[in-house]
C-alpha cells in the first residue's frame, strides 16, 4: 500500500462555513479529492511538514482578493447556477459569504449592474482589479453559450490549479528567505554590539589594524546612517523597478527574458510560463472562446513578456492561416514537445484537451523542479551563511596575530 501523509487544510462547505483540520492522503492531489468527496471545497492543502517548507504569509495583506478567494467563489458559483438559482439570488448569497472585503464590495457592485441591466460579464470587466482577464473572458464565452455553471467549474480548477502551483514555489523560497533575512540580523548584530567591543580592545593593545579589521570597524562607525541609507535606497530601487515594469514593456521584456535564463531559477520560471499559458489557452478554448481572442487573452495572462510576444506572433500567423504549432516552434521559450504535442492537437481536432495534458505534465515538472530547486539551495544557503560567518571572525581575530607578531619580534 501506498505511504500516507498527513495534510493541513483550510476548506469551506457550500453554506460558506469555513473548517481547518488534518487529512491522511496518498499525495496533496489525493487529499483534494477526498476533501471534495466529504462535499468540501478546499481552500488550502499543504503538507504537515516543517516551518520552515510551508509557504510565507504576508501581514497586511490579507485583504486583498487571492487566487484560492477566486476558486472558491467560481466553484460555489457554479453550484449555485447548476442547481437552478436565479443569478441575482447566487450573486446575493455570494455577496453575503465572502471573507475578503474587496471580492465582498465587487461582488455587490456587480449585482447592481447586472439589475440595471448589464451583463455578467460587462459588470465583472468593471472590476479588473478583483476579477482577472481570464474570468471575464471564461464568463463572457459561458454567457454566449449557455454554459456559464460549466464555464466557472473550469475557472474553479483553472484558479485551484494555478494557488497550488503559486504555493509551491514560495514554498520552495521559504527557507532562503529565512536564512537570508537571518544572516542580514547576525551582521548587524556583530557590527552594533561585537565589533566595538573589539575595536577598544585594539585601541588598549596598539599597534596597525589590518585592513580587512578597518574595514568591518568603518563599517560598525558607520552603520548608523549607512545602514537606513542602504535600506531607502533598495526601497526605491525595488520601487522605481515595479514601476518600469508596469509601464515600459522594452523593460519588462528585458527583465522577463533574464529571468527565463537564470542559472538556477531560470529553468523553474520557463516551467511556470508554459504551464500557466497552456492551462489558460486550454481553458478558453475548451469553453468555445475564439482561438484570436483565446490568444489575446493568454497574451494578457499568463505574466511574462516573453510568452506575451509570442503570442501576438501566434495570432498574426494563425490570421495568415498557418496552424499554431508551427508559429509557436520558431519561440525557444516553448520545448519541442509541446510544439509537437499542439501539432497532434490540431491534427486530431482535440487541441484543448491536448493543451490540458500539457499543462498537467509540467504542473507535475514544476513540482519536481520546486523540490530540486530546495534541495540545491539549501547547501548553497549553509556555504554563504558560514563564508559570512568566516569572514567577520577573521577580521576580527586578524589584529590579534600581527599584535603577537610585534610582541615576538620586540623580544
Amino acid at each position: 500500500m501506498p505511504s500516507t501523509q498527513t495534510f493541513d487544510y483550510e476548506s469551506v462547505d457550500l453554506t460558506g462555513k469555513r473548517s481547518r483540520g488534518k487529512v491522511e492522503a496518498a499525495s496533496e492531489a489525493a487529499a483534494v479529492q477526498l476533501l471534495r468527496q466529504q462535499g468540501l471545497v478546499p481552500v488550502s492543502v499543504s503538507s504537515a511538514g516543517s516551518l520552515l517548507h510551508r509557504e510565507l504569509s504576508i501581514p497586511g495583506l490579507s485583504g486583498r482578493t487571492t487566487l484560492k478567494d477566486l476558486a472558491v467563489f467560481a466553484r460555489q458559483f457554479a453550484t449555485m447556477t447548476a442547481s437552478g438559482m436565479s443569478l441575482l439570488r447566487a450573486l446575493a448569497v455570494l455577496e453575503d459569504q465572502a471573507a475578503k472585503a474587496s471580492l465582498k464590495k465587487a461582488v455587490g457592485e456587480v449585482r447592481a449592474d447586472i439589475e440595471s441591466g448589464v451583463s455578467l460579464s460587462a459588470a465583472m470587466a468593471r472590476h479588473d482589479t478583483v476579477f482577472p482577464t481570464l474570468m471575464v473572458a471564461m464568463i463572457r464565452a459561458g454567457e454566449t453559450g449557455g454554459f456559464l455553471d460549466s464555464a466557472l467549474e473550469r475557472l474553479a480548477v483553472t484558479f485551484e490549479k494555478d494557488a497550488t502551483l503559486r504555493g509551491k514555489i514560495k514554498s520552495a523560497l521559504t527557507y532562503p528567505v529565512i536564512v537570508l533575512a537571518f544572516t542580514a540580523l547576525m551582521i548587524t548584530g556583530v557590527l552594533v554590539f561585537i565589533v566595538p567591543i573589539f575595536e577598544g580592545m585594539f585601541s588598549k593593545l596598539g599597534g596597525e589594524l589590518p585592513l580587512p579589521t578597518r574595514i568591518l570597524v568603518t563599517a560598525s562607525h558607520s552603520l548608523v546612517w549607512s545602514g537606513p541609507l542602504l535600506l531607502a535606497v533598495a526601497v526605491v530601487g525595488v520601487v522605481a523597478l515595479r514601476r518600469a515594469l508596469r509601464t515600459r514593456p522594452t523593460v519588462r521584456l528585458a527583465f522577463d527574458r533574464l529571468k527565463l535564463r537564470m542559472p538556477v531559477f531560470g529553468p523553474l520560471f520557463t516551467k511556470i510560463a508554459v504551464s500557466r499559458f497552456a492551462r489558460n489557452l486550454g481553458t478558453l478554448l475548451g469553453v468555445g472562446v475564439p482561438m484570436m481572442q483565446a490568444l489575446d487573452v493568454v497574451g494578457a495572462t499568463t505574466g511574462n513578456a516573453v510568452i506575451t510576444a509570442a503570442m501576438a506572433d501566434l495570432q498574426s500567423s494563425v490570421r495568415d492561416g498557418q496552424p499554431m504549432s508551427a508559429s509557436l516552434g520558431r519561440h525557444p521559450v516553448f520545448p519541442r514537445m509541446v510544439t509537437q504535442m499542439i501539432e497532434v492537437g490540431e491534427e486530431s481536432g482535440q487541441l484543448s484537451q491536448m493543451l490540458d495534458k500539457v499543462a498537467d505534465f509540467y504542473d507535475r515538472e514544476v513540482d519536481s523542479a520546486a523540490e530540486s530547486l530546495t534541495a540545491s539551495i539549501e547547501p548553497i544557503m549553509v556555504v554563504v551563511m558560514g563564508t559570512v560567518v568566516g569572514s567577520m571572525v577573521v577580521c576580527l581575530y586578524l589584529p590579534m596575530f600581527t599584535i603577537y607578531q610585534n610582541i615576538q619580534g620586540a623580544q
